[in-house]
């Protein structure tokens, strides 16, 4: 079928019925939308079921019999397990993203900005979601090396690199000292995640309370922001 836009001012026969275009586009909208929320299900479905059985445990036809349909149905739209996984982890991380990206104000104060952030990954990865997904792929991707590249590319590398790129633009500015941002980006997210978020992966502790997430801020900030502060001329 020829694109929509070469259709204007035609009508065309659909199933016996003359159908103007602008119909044609509301029937194809209408679709597309069962389409999505079709996926949207599959997702939901499926992003549950890797976490209560694990990646090796979960299967195409146990997500199938799950949702109630065929398994034709699932492959229609996700051709792999991989693939199912990869655009589970797209849609859990993609809102994060989009959320990490207003926070990052290269025109706000870096110390706050900072802090802002830091507390905002402490709070999405000491999630009990994200907990028992670091655990799941803590787990197995020994076994499935594809899962944890799948993770590593979808999860940590993505909201790295948007830090990297505030910090870049901070160093520039003359904010920090100028050094590699991306290892500046590492340095600051491990330092965010080295007290509550480990504790919480190896069962110290059952939740991560505000004021401790606040303090591993702190820590954070307070550290980094030694570390990267930017180097003063020396005096004659």
């Amino acid at each position: 079928m020829p694109p929509l836009h070469a259709l204007v001012n035609e009508n065309i026969i659909l199933y016996g019925t003359v159908m103007s275009t602008g119909s044609l586009s509301s029937v194809l909208t209408r679709r597309e939308a069962r389409r999505r929320d079709r996926r949207d299900a599959i997702l939901n479905v499926a992003a549950q079921y890797f976490l209560e059985n694990g990646y090796a445990g979960t299967t195409m036809s146990g997500i199938a019999a799950t949702l109630g349909g065929s398994k034709g149905t699932l492959w229609n739209h996700f051709p792999s397990k991989e693939e199912l996984f990869a655009s589970v982890l797209e849609q859990v991380t993609t809102a994060y993203r989009a959320h990490l990206s207003k926070i990052l104000d290269a025109c706000g104060d870096l110390e706050t900005t900072l802090r802002r952030v830091s507390l905002s990954l402490l709070e999405k990865v000491t999630s009990p979601q994200a907990i028992a997904l670091h655990r799941l792929v803590s787990s197995e991707a020994g076994r499935f090396p594809e899962m944890g590249r799948i993770f590593y590319e979808r999860a940590p590398r993505l909201s790295r690199a948007l830090i990297a790129d505030f910090l870049s633009g901070a160093m520039e500015r003359g904010h920090l000292r100028k050094a590699d941002p991306q290892a500046a980006a590492r340095a600051l997210t491990a330092l965010v995640m080295c007290r509550c978020h480990q504790e919480l992966l190896v069962g110290q502790i059952a939740t991560a309370t505000p004021e401790m997430i606040a303090a591993d801020a702190d820590f954070a900030v307070d550290i980094f922001l030694r570390a990267y502060a930017p180097i003063k001329p020396k005096s004659d």
